[in-house]
C-alpha cells in the first residue's frame, strides 16, 4: 500500500487535470493524498537541464513550455503542457531528469507529486502506469509535429498552429504574452513575429497588441495551420479520452 510521504496542507478535492481525472475513481483516491495543490507563477522553472527531476506537475490551470536548449544560447519551444498532461515524463519513462528546461509560460496551478512519490504510485497502481505511457507517447508526437512545423512550415502556419494549442490549454480567447518571449519560443526573430502576427490579423483571425493575443475566428487559424494542427490532438483523444475545446 501506498505510505509515502503525504501532504495535508491543501485538500485536493476538485480535479480539473484531464489525466487524473481519466483514472478510475479508487486509483485516484488512492493517489489523491500524495498530490500537493501548488501555484505556478509565470516564468518559473520547473525542470532544469541535466539535472534531477524533484517533483512531477499535473498542470490544473496555465501553460507550461519545455524548452530545447543547446550552447551557447540556442533556445526554442519543443513541447506544451496544459491541464491535458504533466511534466516529469523522465520520472515515467525510468529516469531521473530531463535533457530540456521546462518552465512556466502562463500563471496557473497544479497538483504536484514528488518524484519517490510517483515512481511509487506507478508501481502499486497499474493503471496509473498505463495511462502516463500512453500520454508520453501523445506527448512525444507532438514534439515530432513540432520538428515537423519547425522544418517545412512557414511561420504564419507555425503561429497559427500554437495559438490553437494554447487555445486548446488555456480554454480563453485572450493571451497574455511578449512578442519577445513568443519569439523565443518559436526560435525566430521578434521582427518576424511582429509580421507573422499582423499578417493574421489582416485576415481578421485574431487581434493583437503589443503584449494581449485575442482568438477571433479559431477555424481561421485550423486552416491557416496548413496540416500542421491536430495529429497529436486527435491521438490524444484515440488513446486517453477526448479533450474539450472552445468552440470554434
Amino acid at each position: 500500500m501506498l505510505c509515502l510521504e503525504k501532504h495535508v496542507n491543501r485538500a485536493v478535492e476538485h480535479v480539473h487535470n484531464r489525466l487524473l481525472a481519466t483514472l478510475p475513481a479508487a486509483d485516484l483516491a488512492a493517489l489523491r493524498p500524495l498530490l500537493e495543490w501548488v501555484d505556478l507563477e509565470a516564468r518559473q522553472v520547473l525542470e532544469a537541464p541535466g539535472r534531477p527531476i524533484k517533483d512531477a506537475y499535473f498542470i490544473e490551470r496555465g501553460l507550461v513550455s519545455v524548452v530545447g536548449t543547446a550552447e551557447p544560447d540556442h533556445r526554442i519551444e519543443v513541447g506544451m503542457v496544459g491541464h491535458e498532461g504533466m511534466t516529469g515524463l523522465g520520472v515515467v519513462l525510468g529516469d531521473d531528469r530531463s535533457a530540456n528546461e521546462t518552465l512556466v509560460q502562463s500563471a496557473g496551478s497544479a497538483l504536484r507529486i514528488s518524484a519517490a512519490n510517483l515512481r511509487q504510485a506507478m508501481l502499486e497502481i497499474p493503471p496509473l502506469t498505463a495511462l502516463l505511457l500512453r500520454y508520453a507517447h501523445v506527448f512525444l508526437l507532438q514534439g515530432h509535429q513540432t520538428a515537423l512545423a519547425n522544418g517545412r512550415g512557414k511561420l504564419d502556419e507555425r503561429l497559427a498552429r500554437w495559438l490553437l494549442m494554447w487555445h486548446d490549454r488555456l480554454g480563453s480567447d485572450e493571451l497574455v504574452i511578449t512578442h519577445e518571449f513568443l519569439a523565443l519560443l518559436l526560435g525566430v526573430r521578434r521582427q518576424g513575429v511582429t509580421e507573422a502576427l499582423h499578417a493574421l490579423e489582416g485576415l481578421g483571425l485574431i487581434r493583437a497588441s503589443r503584449s494581449l493575443i485575442r482568438i477571433v475566428d479559431r477555424g481561421g487559424l485550423h486552416i491557416t495551420a496548413n496540416g500542421f494542427y491536430g495529429v497529436p490532438e486527435a491521438e490524444y483523444e484515440r488513446s486517453i479520452g477526448v479533450l474539450p475545446r472552445p468552440a470554434p
